[in-house]
């Protein structure tokens, strides 16, 4: 059933007001991660764009009608996104991103983070919103939710009700595979020293408690491959990859020529790799893909154009620094690349992308997602997209009139800086 978002907000019951100090009723608590979130289109005083100290990890979709949608995560820390007040906001856009209005805010109950959305149009025309939830910054379990529109070309389609679909979290698109199957790339945080990290106040958080709200869920945790056959009616996990260095699950899949599919995932050596020949289900032992600090610890983004050629967009700084935002194709299903479009010299992250019908990209990425950053230094905390094409790509430099650079989409600061900082 479809609900307006005007009145699309839920609640949890109040239960922990009636406990007195010393009871133990945890088991009589709401899970507080497992709660539907807030989705409105009505903004708090303490949501809008004028309170918010950073704002970054972005996500972009195309309807067919040539609307754009963004999303992206926000929250009041000027030091960066990673917060346990952050929350979703989503955009869209009717003249191919010369200007944007946000239009919903997806924000769960009090002690969780709300963020890394992923937006996606599946093969029936409909728009996917999904995003992640956990307690506290990470709960070690996380959770993927999404909502969907099938009229991604209104400015304010109806949405469904949010459900959750997953344990862990999913920033990068779904793949279909030529047989019809949805395989989703979603990462459940592994070998990193900050899982969990959900720090309260004790009386603040009470009658809850932090061993409550953490989870420790063994060898489920890694880059796992969820797959749906019903057009995503239902979702199971069939798969999984553990590369050691995989601190941050930012993985994705492409299918190729020859049916294998091939992962390729965030980690501290470069850019891993793996392998797959049964569907998704059982994954090679993984190796280094790309190798070097160029391209370690760094998000990317690939996907198949419509050419048939792979697209990568990834940083290209020599010093490992995020920046140099550049764009790629490959002919040979990643052997060998070709090109390079440089999309911004600056500090940049988290790219995002799509192609429209008639071959246009357009990619979004996080430039100083801060506004002042743990070293001290002022940015933007913007939002960016670029537009251009293959073409302009493989020469490796603008050649077509579709090259549109460094387009604002949401910015919190007018100062600019751009040398490096600490990021996710």
């Amino acid at each position: 059933m479809k609900t307006p978002l005007y009145i699309l907000t839920f609640c949890v019951v109040a239960v922990a007001s009636k406990f007195s100090e010393g009871d133990d009723h945890s088991a009589e608590l709401p899970d507080l991660a497992l709660q539907p979130p807030r989705v409105t289109a009505e903004f708090d005083p303490d949501t809008v764009k004028s309170t918010r100290g950073a704002q970054g990890v972005p996500a972009i979709e195309r309807a067919a009608n040539g609307r754009l949608w963004a999303a992206w995560y926000a929250g009041p820390s000027p030091r960066g996104v990673e917060s346990s007040r952050s929350y979703v906001v989503l955009a869209t856009s009717s003249d191919d991103g010369v200007t944007w209005s946000e239009q919903l805010l997806v924000r769960a109950r009090r002690f969780v983070h709300t963020y890394d959305p992923c937006l996606w149009i599946d093969p029936r025309g409909r728009l996917w919103f999904f995003w992640a939830q956990s307690a506290g910054v990470q709960d070690g379990r996380m959770g993927v939710w999404a909502i969907v529109t099938e009229n991604p070309g209104a400015e304010k389609p109806d949405w469904t009700e949010p459900r959750r679909i997953a344990t862990g979290v999913m920033l990068n698109k779904p793949t279909v595979l030529k047989n019809g199957d949805w395989l989703l790339p979603v990462g459940l945080w592994r070998d990193n020293t900050n899982v969990p990290n959900v720090k309260f106040d004790a009386e603040e958080l009470a009658p809850y408690t932090i061993e409550m709200l953490t989870h420790d869920l063994g060898d489920e945790r890694g880059s796992n491959v969820y797959r749906s056959t019903d057009q995503g009616k239902s979702f199971e996990r069939i798969g999984q990859v553990r590369i050691p260095g995989t601190r941050v699950d930012e993985h994705m899949i492409v299918e190729r020529g020859d049916g294998s599919l091939w992962m390729l995932l965030r980690n501290t050596g470069g850019i891993a790799q793996s392998v797959s020949t049964d569907g998704g289900r059982t994954w090679s032992d993984g190796s280094l893909y790309l190798q070097g600090r160029m391209f370690a610890n760094k998000r990317f983004f690939i996907r198949r154009l419509n050419s048939g050629a792979l697209l990568m967009v990834r940083n290209n700084s020599p010093d490992g620094k995020r920046s140099h935002m550049t764009a790629f194709v490959s002919d040979d299903d990643g052997a060998t690349w070709k090109g390079g479009l440089l999309l911004d010299e600056r500090e940049s992250s988290y790219p995002d992308g799509i192609q429209a019908e008639d071959g246009t990209l357009f990619i979004i990425y996080d430039h100083q997602r801060y506004t002042l950053n743990r070293a001290g230094k002022r940015g933007v905390g913007s939002v960016v997209m670029a537009t251009f094409r293959e073409e302009d790509i493989r020469a490796g430099k603008p050649v077509t009139n579709k090259v549109r650079l460094q387009q604002v989409v949401t910015q919190l600061q007018d100062t600019d800086d751009t040398s490096g900082a600490p990021g996710k």
